[in-house]
């Protein structure tokens, strides 16, 4: 089946399907829980062949992809990859579609769950380059368990739209709610049909229905990108300076989005390990997890113009009342429009963060110049090598199992030129009272070179499994001396850190303190091989560093450097220094901070003053997000620094150089980047950027001095 043709014709898929998935369509829920259907960490089964590009968005409310999931999405849409954005609830919430200077309305919340999906058609049609009011194509689709839900098509050439709407009432009779859903067994909610909706069915969910439908439309649809919201969302303190808002609990983000997410993850287990068993062929996919309410607790990570862009979709959406849309229901969500998300104080529109910061690819390349990468591929570790150096072309990928993994990995080559992976398990996630655990694991090439071991589970710096769950994807550096430093993000916010032994040995984990970071580590060594730590805080760059090769690392404050708005870039270069490059709050252009390190005492007592002689505008490199940093060391001397990052449309970027005649190369027209991309800087002028296209499959893009597109 075509791609596009699969996009509207997965319904079909899905009653195939629902033979056999039992509780979907009954009142009465199951007493015994079936056994979880789940990635096999030992599996290492083929991939399937690559297809056309499609991307799969589940959300747990309308809007929450227009809030938390753009400028990445929108990037995607206007390329031309069909998306499928699936809607667990109504959305109903308190029911009442109002703004003030309106007559306050009665209680409906079947017409405000129809607003809010008008809202939603007004804003992709916006996405797809149509007029807000374009007529969409409604229909009913049939998926297991005798569930029955609302999609909505519309089509601009090459550009796709298909919205989903599951319509699980938010509060379902009993007062159960979707954390309910996820966590009790025996809890059952129901749908509640949108006034006008062709789908007035009412179905009934178990927690086994819900996987079993997100599963089946991940099967009808084959998405190679797919998005959710944050499983694990952080811990947040609720005080005068920090009010809870529309948090829930002790964490940062809706009560509903941390369900619907754990929900996407177990549904993508399970559609891999099914598909796997029955094609023999393990599905290939990207994936991407986005912060929900964190983004009003960090400073702001997007420039204006993307935020002017985000807030453009986000007022088609919330439309007004004197709109004339068709909708007898209402013409969006009212509260949302108007610029009132820009004025809001909450400021969700104002900043993107993914859950597990990090390129999507980990970049290694041989004496002879050729790549090869490691990423996550449908859950799993993956391996690819340039068909020859210089190609800029790989053969298929090798799975590496692991799997169920999040998705980003780190990797290091150890003094022994063994490559070393690491990354973050969804080692359980059962739901309905049943163990919901994360590890950090790790695999090891036996010699360089040659084949990999068995993945080995590393724990996480938590004792306590809901703790252990908000740890930080893993970074590692290796050094000289034979050691491998491994560090994550702690639940408290700070930094620990477990170390293998020259011997191969791993001591147990350590926390190093310091104050509150985000996730998102760059680690690097200097010209004495002293390992530093880079995060971002809420305050100035935080900074962890040895005063002497081989001795631990303790937090050591730096002077000087103003507040960030992302996971600086770190290089190191051989004169000692270290240059940090990173955006502050709400800022287009970046800031190069160039420092030499102290030693023994000195750096115990000042790492850096990061005064203005130090600081270096970069006038040209205008972005947003993340920044990678590499160095090429020419022959004969003379370190450039090379920065890498995103330009405000989404494309890929660098610069050599940080003097006022540098300027950024942006890449030739072709793959988009899905996620962050990486940076390998080598000698001769040689650069050399990789990353993950919306096809599931790696792009590359060597640059010279001389490149201009």
């Amino acid at each position: 089946m075509a791609r596009r043709s699969a996009l509207v014709g997965f319904a079909a898929v899905a009653a195939a399907t629902a033979a056999g998935c039992a509780g979907g369509g009954s009142a009465h829920p199951r007493p015994v829980h079936r056994p979880v259907r789940a990635v096999d960490p030992s599996s290492t089964d083929a991939y399937a062949s690559g297809g056309e590009p499609a991307l799969l968005q589940v959300m747990a409310h309308p809007d929450d992809d227009l809030y938390f999931m753009n400028p990445d999405a929108e990037h995607l849409v206007r390329a031309g990859v069909p998306v499928v954005s699936v809607y667990v609830t109504a959305g109903e919430a308190i029911g009442k579609n109002w703004v003030p200077g309106m007559p306050k309305p009665v209680l409906d919340k079947a017409a405000y769950s129809a607003a809010r999906h008008q809202g939603l058609r007004q804003a992709y049609a916006t996405m797809l380059g149509l007029d807000a009011f374009t007529p969409w194509r409604t229909s009913v689709l049939d998926l297991p368990g005798g569930v029955r839900a609302e999609t909505n098509v519309l089509t601009n050439g090459r550009r796709r739209a298909q919205l989903v709407f599951l319509n699980i009432a938010m509060l379902s009779p009993g007062q159960v709610r979707i954390p309910a859903l996820w966590a009790e067994p025996g809890a059952v909610m129901r749908s509640l049909p949108a006034t006008g909706s062709p789908c007035q069915d009412v179905s009934t969910y178990d927690h086994d229905t819900l996987v079993d439908v997100l599963a089946a439309i991940m099967d009808g649809c084959r998405p190679t990108v797919i998005h959710t919201l944050d499983p694990d969302p952080e811990f947040q303190a609720h005080d005068a300076a920090h009010p809870k808002d529309n948090d829930y609990g002790s964490c940062s983000d809706h009560r509903d989005h941390t369900p619907t997410a754990l929900f996407t993850w177990k549904a993508m287990s399970q559609w891999v390990a099914d598909v796997t068993r029955r094609e023999r062929r393990a599905p290939r996919f990207t994936t991407l997890a986005f912060r929900g309410y964190y983004n009003q607790r960090w400073p702001y990570n997007l420039p204006p113009s993307v935020v002017e862009d985000k807030l453009r979709l986000v007022d088609a959406y919330g439309g007004d009342p004197r709109w004339e849309c068709g909708n007898e229901a209402g013409c969006g969500d009212y509260g949302q429009g108007g610029g009132r998300a820009l004025r809001s104080r909450k400021a969700w529109i104002r900043s993107t963060h993914h859950r597990y910061p990090g390129p999507q690819l980990a970049l290694d390349t041989d004496r002879s110049g050729r790549l090869t990468a490691y990423g996550v591929l449908g859950t799993q570790a993956a391996r690819w090598e340039e068909t020859a150096p210089g190609s800029g072309r790989f053969a298929p990928p090798r799975n590496l199992g692991g799997g169920p993994l999040a998705p980003t990995l780190a990797q290091v080559t150890d003094a022994a030129g063994r490559t070393v992976l690491f990354g973050l398990r969804f080692a359980r996630l059962e739901g309905q009272g049943g163990a919901n655990t994360r590890e950090i694991v790790a695999l090891e090439q036996r010699s360089p070179g040659g084949a990999f071991g068995r993945w080995r589970g590393l724990g996480t710096p938590e004792a306590r499994p809901v703790r252990g769950r908000r740890v930080g994807a893993p970074t590692a550096v290796a050094t000289p001396d034979g050691r491998v430093h491994l560090f994550a993000r702690t639940a408290a916010k700070g930094l620990a850190t477990r170390v293998r032994s020259p011997g191969g040995g791993w001591g147990p984990w350590q926390d190093l303190g310091g104050a509150s970071v985000q996730d998102g580590l760059s680690a690097v060594l200097d010209a004495e091989h002293r390992v530093h730590v880079f995060a971002a805080g809420h305050d100035t760059v935080h900074h962890w560093s040895q005063d002497a090769p081989g001795e631990p690392l303790t937090f050591q404050p730096l002077i000087g450097l103003p507040t960030p708005s992302h996971q600086p870039g770190v290089v190191p270069a051989s004169d000692g220094s270290l240059t940090v490059v990173y955006r502050a709050p709400a800022a287009v252009r970046p800031v190069a901070y160039r420092f030499v390190p102290g030693s023994g005492g000195a750096a115990r007592r000042s790492a850096v003053d990061a005064a203005a002689p130090h600081a270096t505008p970069l006038r040209e490199f205008d972005g947003y997000g993340a920044i990678g940093a590499g160095v090429l060391a020419a022959r004969g001397g003379g370190d450039t620094v090379v920065l890498l990052g995103r330009a405000t449309d989404g494309r890929v970027q660098i610069q050599q150089g940080l003097t006022n005649g540098a300027a950024p190369v942006r890449a030739p027209a072709g793959p988009l980047p899905v996620g962050t991309s990486a940076l390998v800087a080598g000698v001769d002028q040689q650069v050399c950027v990789a990353g993950m296209g919306a096809g599931a499959a790696p792009w590359v893009w060597r640059s010279h001095p001389t490149s201009d597109v």
